[in-house]
């Protein structure tokens, strides 16, 4: 880890800084009365900045996000997760023992009906440098789709290039991406159940070709809250008419599961998030990363057959 690094130093006095004012209680208006549903609910906004700058804070800090000099771009859909993602980096930036530059970078893909305005105008009160990139990548994947087929992954692949080449051009540093923790467990069951692969996104990773490092600072983070929070914060929600509203998408299948486990057994989905930390190569079945030969001879090196992971296998930005 950087000696000059969120996670290293002064990181301990950073979490304490933000958990100190973030668990200061509310003022209630004059006149109020205590249990007021306004006053109840920046009690709740309160308690929900504090866990998830808390767990953004432990995320960029256990894998080394952000280090002293960065230039990290913010990449905002309009959804509750980059919004929020945001939200917490500015936050952390404020406290940081570090500096680091924040960028946000929107990229309206000309699909009909598309808001444009809403990112702009939100962005102006954010004091956060903003870019928005226009590429038409709707009329190429409605073109390149069967109707009624999922359209992530040819998506995904145009957003992904467009993204990467901004980044070059900016001299971004790393690519902060909006995924959280429910994400990259349905993104695990998504590649072992239609891929043949044991593998979910990585909270941090380099790209193939070197030029970019993407990270993911709410890996901590739980869905509700996300969601809970950006209600309470009021953002502006842009809904996404190519992917999100599609029924039958086996991430949503995936997600239905998780939600249900999540229901009947409290406690699993933080159980198998655990389990991402703690792997036993030796026990499971890959001789690429365990020799079961007992020679003591080296992991086999060789690239092994890779399964076709076709539409599913999108998440890996």
């Amino acid at each position: 880890m950087s000696p000059h690094s969120i996670g290293t130093g002064n990181s301990a006095s950073l979490h304490r800084d933000s958990s100190h004012s973030a668990s200061s209680q509310p003022v209630a208006p004059k006149g109020a009365d205590a249990e007021s549903p306004a006053v109840t609910a920046v009690a709740q906004l309160q308690r929900l900045r504090k866990r998830l700058r808390h767990d953004t804070g432990r995320a960029i800090a256990d894998f080394s996000m952000i280090e002293d000099g960065d230039k990290v771009m913010c990449c905002l859909s309009g959804g509750k997760d980059s919004y929020t993602m945001l939200d917490m980096l500015k936050q952390l930036q404020a406290k940081a023992p570090i500096r680091f530059e924040l960028i946000a970078v929107n990229l309206d893909q000309k699909q009909p009906g598309y808001p444009e305005q809403v990112l702009p105008d939100f962005m102006a009160q954010q004091g956060v440098e903003f870019h928005v990139i226009e590429k038409d990548t709707y009329s190429i994947v409605t073109d390149k789709v069967p109707e009624g087929k999922t359209t992530c992954g040819l998506c995904s692949r145009l957003r992904r290039g467009i993204l990467y080449n901004f980044a070059a051009e900016q001299g971004v540093t790393k690519i902060a991406l909006g995924h959280h923790r429910d994400d990259i467990l349905e993104t695990l069951f998504l590649n072992m159940f239609h891929g043949g692969t044991l593998k979910a996104m990585p909270p941090r990773l380099a790209s193939d070709d070197g030029r970019n490092t993407v990270i993911r600072p709410l890996a901590y983070c739980r869905e509700a809250d996300i969601a809970a929070y950006a209600q309470l914060r009021e953002f502006p929600i842009i809904p996404c008419n190519l992917c999100g509203s599609q029924e039958n998408l086996q991430r949503q299948m995936i997600k239905d599961m998780c939600q249900d486990w999540n229901r009947r057994f409290p406690g699993r989905l933080e159980n198998m998030f655990r389990a991402l930390q703690n792997v036993v190569p030796s026990h499971l079945a890959d001789p690429r990363l365990h020799d079961f030969t007992g020679t003591g001879a080296a992991p086999l090196q060789e690239t092994l057959p890779t399964p076709s992971y076709g539409r599913v296998d999108i998440t890996n930005l």
